[in-house]
């Protein structure tokens, strides 16, 4: 049965109580009298009640207490002194039991309305996924349901139409929205080559694409299933709230004995006075809200992020933000663009072309697409290399023509002669922000070509807005220092380490987190150790499937503005946390007194059933603290004096 029924039974049922209550002043009873109030509390305790009791009784055989104990025993004591009262002709506060029991799953009714609010986020985004896909057939475009396309389907996409699954697009061109996944707000211009996302809406254009993730491998899967783990993980501080839970029962039912017999041995209460008293000190501090403050604005906070193309993936990553005292950042792809160009050939420019495509046409490094892109469009035939081998972290070698050539970095420098004048002009192009592939043939090198990757549009803006909020930032690249530092002074990087071979990055992320910790934002394969080593791993969504993997946060936008605007919304998320603590403790310490008695002799007491409304309204401010995390301002804007 869920809470929500049992909320309406016990309510259903406890309201004549409450109608009794009302009219006992004007001399009115309840019809029935104690036997109505017995059997309308019998019921509730049964049916609305059996989960406490069964979850207490189930603790207690593991000598544990939680929650449950607390409103198990409370409701039970006074349910069962009633019935004892009613046989021996005494007062009896049936009603007591019923409220306490309706007022508690009022809370949970709150707790259980948040977590669908918070999966709302997910059921939306599914709901986003097309229904049907035109998909070629034995030469015919056919209409079929989404679950039968398979990897390698050539899918057409009309105007208006939303894009079936992940693929690659074939033929044709258009504009695409991908607010709904990636939460970029403009549309994204499309054409041959280009990725597109599943669920994404097509603007303007008809096109073909390639099939290349299909079922639970689309990105809107993937989502979907990162924001469900994130909501159902825990804060290391939640760990916290689980141990004070652990002693704060048995403290509770220690001090509600000693209320009892405070009032009854040394006050002169009668059984049923010093039972209310009692009573009232088990439910008020019933740690409910304790347990709602960390899963709520978790809920709240994972869900926000998803709407703004922010994944963050489990609770681990909000406490580790809120120490973070450097940015550590990949180059390619992260703070440039990721598709870098030929600019400049020296020396033979057709030889030197030639050999170069030769030796990168089996491999997929970015600086080996832009020179294969180069020869395309100089419509240069590259030989056949044999013998194809690769020189760790420096480039390749081969056999062509029956001679051994080269193509690598200047770390290849080490073992290879170069003229004076080539390495002049190799500094000339290093300084003007550009990387340079050696090319050459029997241990000489005989050209240069230089590729420029340019900074993104919105990385400089990106990095003051980190240093703005005090972290310091730092390049971490496998390019030349040179290059690394052109960059860097171009975009305002604080530091830079360079010429980093792709297995050293996590030793050199592990030897700054020895000057506080770190966040390291990458797109990479090479990047994969960093991200785990980081104390918060941030991944590009753009990269590879292994860097979004080892991420802690991945940025669904290729846009490093996201960097700041994930570590404020972690900040808020885990700040929201803390106050929802605090306000939960407070509850219980400034209630427990009053529900005590201690305050008797002023008038001011605190029965079992307004002790449930108090904890009923403590899991409401709880909740509601939590809802308003939403509306909570994302300020990543420079601040200026």
């Amino acid at each position: 049965m869920t809470i929500t029924k049992r909320f309406w039974i016990a309510l259903i049922f406890s309201l004549p109580m409450l109608v009794g209550m009302i009219l006992m002043p004007f001399g009115i009873m309840i019809p029935g009298g104690e036997w109505t109030q017995f059997i309308l509390t019998t019921i509730v305790m049964a049916v609305a009640a059996r989960p406490f009791l069964q979850s207490a009784w189930a603790s207690f055989k593991k000598h544990h207490s939680n929650m449950d104990t607390l409103v198990a025993i409370g409701t039970a004591t006074a349910y069962i002194y009633s019935i004892y009262a009613m046989i021996t002709h005494q007062s009896v506060f049936f009603e007591s039991a019923a409220f306490v029991v309706t007022f508690v799953l009022l809370g949970q009714v709150f707790e259980e309305r948040m977590r669908n609010n918070a999966l709302n986020v997910i059921e939306k985004l599914v709901d986003l996924q097309a229904k049907e896909a035109e998909v070629m057939r034995d030469g015919k475009l056919v209409k079929i349901p989404l679950a039968e396309v398979v990897q390698g389907d050539l899918i057409r996409v009309k105007p208006g139409q939303k894009i079936a699954v992940d693929g690659v697009i074939t033929e044709g061109s258009s504009t695409v929205d991908e607010s709904m996944v990636t939460g970029e707000s403009m549309p994204v211009t499309k054409k041959i080559g280009d990725k597109v996302i599943g669920s994404t809406m097509n603007s303007n254009g008809t096109f073909m694409f390639k099939a290349e993730k299909v079922g639970s491998d689309t990105m809107l899967s993937q989502i979907v299933e990162l924001v469900k783990k994130a909501q159902n993980s825990h804060a290391p501080i939640q760990n916290l709230t689980d141990k004070v839970s652990e002693i704060f029962v048995p403290v509770v039912l220690i001090l509600s004995i000693l209320t009892f017999l405070v009032w009854y041995v040394f006050l002169g209460a009668t059984i049923a006075q010093a039972l209310i008293f009692a009573v009232s000190v088990v439910v008020i501090a019933c740690p409910c809200a304790l347990g709602l403050a960390t899963p709520t604005a978790l809920m709240v906070g994972t869900g926000r992020g998803a709407k703004m193309g922010i994944l963050i993936k489990n609770g681990e990553v909000l406490e580790e933000v809120n120490d973070i005292k450097t940015v550590v950042m990949d180059k390619t792809g992260t703070i440039t663009k990721g598709k870098p160009e030929v600019t400049d050939i020296v020396g033979d420019s057709q030889q030197v072309l030639k050999l170069a495509a030769a030796l990168e046409e089996s491999s997929e490094h970015p600086l080996a697409t832009a020179i294969l892109d180069k020869a395309k469009a100089d419509a240069i035939q590259a030989d056949k290399a044999d013998s194809f081998q690769a020189i760790e972290g420096k480039g390749v070698e081969a056999i062509v023509n029956g001679q051994k050539a080269f193509v690598g970095n200047d770390k290849l420098l080490n073992d290879v002669k170069i003229s004076t004048d080539l390495e002049n002009k190799m500094v000339h192009l290093q300084n003007e922000a550009k990387t340079v592939v050696f090319v050459g043939l029997n241990q000489e090198v005989i050209g240069m070509i230089a590729i420029q990757d340019a900074p993104k549009a919105t990385s400089k803006e990106a990095i003051a807005t980190l240093k703005a909020r005090g972290l310091r930032t730092v390049m971490l690249t496998g390019d030349n220092a040179r290059v690394a530092k052109a960059i860097a002074q171009e975009v305002g990087i604080d530091e830079v380490i360079a010429d980093v071979l792709p297995g050293d990055k996590a030793d050199h992320v592990e030897e700054l987190q020895k000057k506080g910790k770190v966040a390291f934002v990458g797109d990479g394969i090479n990047d994969a150790p960093a991200l785990t080593m980081a104390d918060v791993g941030i991944a590009m969504g753009s990269g590879t499937d292994i860097a979004i993997e080892s991420g802690g946060i991945v940025l669904m936008k290729n846009d490093l503005r996201d960097v700041a605007k994930a570590l404020e919304l972690s900040k808020k998320t885990f700040n929201r946390i803390k106050l929802n603590l605090f306000w939960a403790f407070i509850y219980n310490v400034l209630g427990i007194p009053v529900a005590a008695g201690l305050f008797f002799a002023v008038g001011l007491t605190l029965s079992p059933e307004l002790a449930g409304l108090a904890m009923a309204f403590s899991s409401l401010s709880v909740v509601t603290s939590s809802v308003l995390l939403n509306k909570a301002k994302i300020d990543t804007k420079i601040k200026t004096v």
